[in-house]
């Protein structure tokens, strides 16, 4: 596991001894990266952007972020035994100026977890596999309001989940590469 572009391209990430933490593999990182970066019907710009990392684990997909140009990466992660590795691997990059750590379950987010008016251009999330109540933070994502006006949600999940998402989440488009499935959409 690395962070496979940016400033610092090539870089390893330590990784968790358990199994119950998935990290998101280069191919699938750099896969919507790719999309992001190339894709004519997402407007997207990773410059100086703000980003929210659910179920962050290790931080592989918002160190990405940052090492590619992010502003600042808030990382939500409430695991006690990969919050220590991921705080590790931000400080072994030099990125705490540049992030922070929230110890919270995504799902008890409200608008006391961030500043006042704190909206993100991207939100990424990448929840357990098993987990069936997406919508439902998909809806909160919404209700607070802390999605950019053309901001971006990201969904990872293992291909052939059967998720639904609210109205008023507009799917852009849904990519499988291998085992995993990503959601791109955003609040209408």
């Amino acid at each position: 596991m690395r962070i496979i572009s940016g400033s610092n391209k090539g870089k390893k990430l330590i990784m968790p001894n358990d199994k119950t933490t998935r990290p998101l593999k280069d191919m699938a990182k750099e896969s919507v990266f790719n999309i992001l970066t190339h894709a004519k019907y997402i407007n997207f710009c990773l410059k100086d952007s703000k980003v929210l990392d659910l179920f962050s684990g290790i931080g592989s997909f918002g160190l990405e972020c940052i090492s590619r140009g992010s502003k600042f990466v808030f990382f939500l992660e409430n695991y006690s035994p990969v919050l220590e590795i991921l705080k590790i691997n931000i400080s072994n990059l030099k990125y705490e100026n540049k992030s922070k750590v929230i110890d919270i379950d995504a799902f008890k987010i409200n608008n006391n977890t961030f500043e006042k008016d704190q909206k993100f251009q991207m939100i990424f999330c990448d929840p357990p596999y098993k987990e069936k109540k997406i919508e439902l933070l998909i809806e909160n994502i919404i209700e607070m309001d802390i999605l950019e006006k053309n901001g971006i949600i990201i969904i990872h999940r293992k291909k052939g989940n059967l998720d639904t998402y609210p109205n008023k989440f507009e799917v852009i488009d849904k990519k499988t590469y291998g085992l995993s499935t990503f959601v791109f959409g955003k609040s209408n």
